[in-house]
């Protein structure tokens, strides 16, 4: 009998380790470590071959900066699947253009410069659209939402590769952080920007891949780029708390 009890007690310890072991794996991971790049690669193509190009992305007092020229992208090293990706920035000087990409795979693959992705837009004004860079995806209403004949959808540089968000006005003036949550499982890609649901996909072509960001020519800042590993995707009205807390402290930091 006491064998029996040791062996369900040694089950139980184990139970409780890897219940234990779970539930840190599923803590937030900081990608961006407020010092330097580690983790991380540049793909400028203004930089091949010419060393006197200048750096389109720094570090300065703690934030992650993309300087928006030369063109291109920070990459990282890992690749990545199933999780919530949780992105804080704001466009410092004037309003601009920048993207988070997921799922990032082939380099180079679009037009000499993009990687093959889902690009979740941050453009201003425009925050929270799909653009496909030779992967795909799907959304609910599509007809209303991107251009074109069902044919012309795609990723390739003749498709009509953009999807519009759900909704207006999500963004925050020029100068004030916004915050930015994607969250990608399996084929779907749900995104929120301050709180409201801005696109869902489904159907992706992609299910795993690196995360890049984005120099097209504007300055922008990242205080947050943290990953939790998720199995599900929170429901669309889950995201409704996730807004920026001015002067609080950046989650996963």
């Amino acid at each position: 009998m006491k064998t029996g009890w040791v062996w369900m007690g040694a089950m139980v310890g184990a139970m409780l380790c890897g219940a234990s072991a779970s539930a840190q794996e599923a803590e937030a991971r900081p990608l961006f470590n407020g010092e330097d790049l580690a983790g991380w690669h540049a793909d400028v193509p203004a930089a091949d071959g010419n060393p006197d190009a200048g750096p389109s992305f720094v570090v300065r007092e703690g934030m992650l900066v993309s300087l928006g020229d030369p063109p291109g992208h920070l990459i990282t090293d890992e690749e990545f699947e199933n999780y919530r990706l949780d992105v804080e920035y704001r466009f410092a000087g004037e309003a601009g253009n920048c993207g988070v990409l997921v799922h990032a795979s082939k380099p180079r693959a679009l037009y000499e410069m993009f990687p093959a992705s889902i690009e979740v837009q941050m453009h201003s004004g425009n925050a929270g659209d799909f653009w496909c860079i030779g992967e795909d995806i799907a959304v609910e209403g599509m007809a209303d939402r991107r251009a074109g004949e069902p044919e012309t959808w795609g990723g390739g540089p003749d498709d009509s590769r953009r999807i519009l968000n759900m909704t207006d006005g999500s963004e925050r003036p020029v100068g004030e952080w916004n915050r930015m949550v994607i969250e990608a499982v399996g084929d779907r890609v749900r995104v929120w920007v301050n709180g409201e649901l801005m696109n869902d996909g489904f159907d992706c072509t992609a299910e795993r891949g690196r995360i890049a960001i984005q120099a097209e020519g504007s300055e922008v800042e990242f205080r947050t780029l943290a990953l939790t590993p998720i199995e599900g995707l929170t429901d669309p009205e889950g995201g409704a708390g996730w807004v920026v807390e001015e002067g609080g402290e950046a989650p996963g930091g």
